[in-house]
């Protein structure tokens, strides 16, 4: 397990985990404000966001496709009333995590911006015995786009609140996912109207420079409790789609103890800086 093979693999996993917050917005209580004044899928929007940012957490059918037609896939809970976190389990091959990993799934862990993933222990070398990887988002999405990725920028909730600022909303119809009756919605959210987010997916930006993406395109199907089923984005040549089982409230995540964890963020910073 040579600390080169390990930074190629976390560089792609963390892009996978981070792609899938969305689109935020700076303030959701200005935007709540023009509900009035929104046509009949806005308003559908506007409620279904501040429900789904109420309840706080939601347990997550997750998959990220960079173009490739072989998608990443994960589930767990997501938690956003209490700081952005979750704890997710990622299908380890499509992720390409087997040089760390020889388990079917892997453990991935995001608490206060950084990312923990629970792989096989060191054999040898500085970090032998420990079974977990620390990376600080910052590494891979730079200082500012990974401010913008935590926090409540990054939340499924914080996606829906991105709806606000689309453009070109449109109500889509009536369709079944996953057993339930839902209206689909779909909206375009452009560079001037991400708010924070433009530090991650803005022309300049990593995620920009990886996916092409100039802007956002949102679709969400909505259930008849006015809660999202189904949450789909696509950036450029990146398509993540969420289905959403339950929500609830806000859960705890907590981080591995320190004294089971290697610390790789120099090592992918490192990279980063050879590829740029």
């Amino acid at each position: 397990m040579t600390k080169r093979h390990t930074a190629a693999w976390m560089a792609v996993t963390a892009a996978a985990l981070v792609a899938a917050t969305g689109c935020g917005t700076e303030s959701a209580r200005t935007a709540v404000k023009a509900v009035g004044k929104a046509d009949a899928a806005m308003a559908a929007l506007a409620r279904a966001t501040d429900r789904t940012q109420q309840l706080g957490s939601a347990e997550v059918r997750m998959s990220t496709d960079f173009g490739t037609g072989t998608p990443v896939a994960m589930e767990g809970t997501y938690s956003w009333g209490d700081g952005y976190a979750f704890d997710v389990l990622m299908d380890t091959d499509t992720a390409r995590m087997q040089a760390v990993n020889h388990a079917r799934k892997t453990h991935v862990l995001f608490v206060d911006g950084v990312y923990y993933y629970d792989v096989d222990p060191f054999r040898s070398g500085p970090y032998q015995g420990k079974d977990w990887i620390k990376v600080d988002g910052s590494a891979v999405f730079g200082k500012k786009g990974a401010q913008a990725l935590a926090g409540d920028n990054g939340s499924p909730s914080a996606s829906m609140m991105g709806l606000k600022h689309a453009k070109d909303v449109s109500d889509l119809g009536t369709q079944t996912v996953d057993g339930h009756r839902t209206t689909h919605y779909r909206g375009v959210v452009d560079q001037d109207h991400m708010g924070r987010l433009k530090d991650a997916y803005g022309e300049g930006s990593p995620l920009s420079a990886a996916t092409g993406a100039t802007s956002i395109t949102m679709d969400v199907w909505v259930g008849s409790d006015g809660l999202p089923v189904r949450l789909k984005q696509k950036m450029g040549t990146m398509t993540v789609t969420m289905d959403f089982e339950r929500f609830g409230r806000s859960v705890a995540v907590k981080a591995p103890a320190a004294s089971r964890t290697a610390d790789l963020t120099e090592v992918i910073r490192n990279q980063q800086r050879r590829q740029g």
